[in-house]
């Protein structure tokens, strides 16, 4: 393909990405007191009260579409996933692109289990925050500071549970050898945990362990997993 028809192509998946979160933006937008109610426990878990308190007479509206964007995202992310893969296998060989399928299920599930780790976590991320406070501070959250926290904390860990995805995907497609990843893992190890230290929203030491560990976990999996993938194949 010409550079002209790779940024047709782009402009054709980027589109597609758009529609589809554009198509899950309007559910979330329907579901968003549900939504709302579901984030909202954390809250309540750790204060007397759960009432979010609004001091702009717009907030009300402009959380309902970030929530939205959120949730729309949320659900698109499969068909996003699956054009990223389209995107590239035209660089692939025929052996390699079998791996589409797997690659769309494993990156929604890692990604979704990350999330649902982030939720599970957050109640005590939350409380150690508020401890930090001291006694003489009570929490009174606005729903925008709230609720971008707790989406931020879902993506940050979604995010990093993808992990396992990139350095199968970079072994796959021959940039790294499962060799290489298995010598530097006391590095990546300390990269990891630092790395999580910084994308990590809440800053607080409960949320770097639970992300900072699985990471390591995944780490050393994809080594497994690219050393089965290119077994038989001669090393650069």
């Amino acid at each position: 393909m010409t550079l002209v028809e790779h940024l047709a192509e782009l402009r054709s998946r980027i589109i597609k990405v758009l529609i589809a979160i554009a198509v899950g933006a309007v559910v979330g937008f329907l579901v968003y007191n549900r939504v709302l109610h579901f984030l909202q426990k954390p809250y309540c878990e750790v204060s007397d009260h759960c009432t979010f308190v609004v001091t702009d007479p717009l907030e009300g509206f402009s959380i309902r579409l970030k929530v939205s964007a959120y949730v729309g995202f949320l659900l698109a992310s499969p068909i996003v996933l699956w054009q990223l893969w389209r995107f590239i296998t035209p660089g692939l060989n025929k052996n390699e692109r079998k791996y589409a399928v797997p690659f769309v299920i494993s990156g929604v599930s890692l990604f979704a289990l990350g999330a649902v780790i982030a939720l599970v976590t957050f109640p005590e991320a939350l409380r150690f925050l508020v401890q930090v406070g001291g006694d003489s501070v009570e929490p009174f959250y606005t729903p925008g500071k709230y609720i971008s926290l707790i989406i931020f904390m879902m993506l940050a860990f979604g995010a990093g549970f993808e992990f396992p995805v990139l350095l199968v995907f970079l072994q796959l497609a021959g940039i790294l050898q499962w060799r290489q990843l298995a010598g530097w893992w006391r590095y990546a190890v300390i990269v990891i945990f630092f790395v999580d230290a910084v994308i990590t929203p809440s800053q607080d030491p409960i949320s770097l362990l639970a992300l900072g560990i699985p990471m390591t976990i995944f780490y050393v999996g994809a080594i497994g997993v690219g050393r089965f993938i290119q077994r038989g194949r001669p090393e650069p």
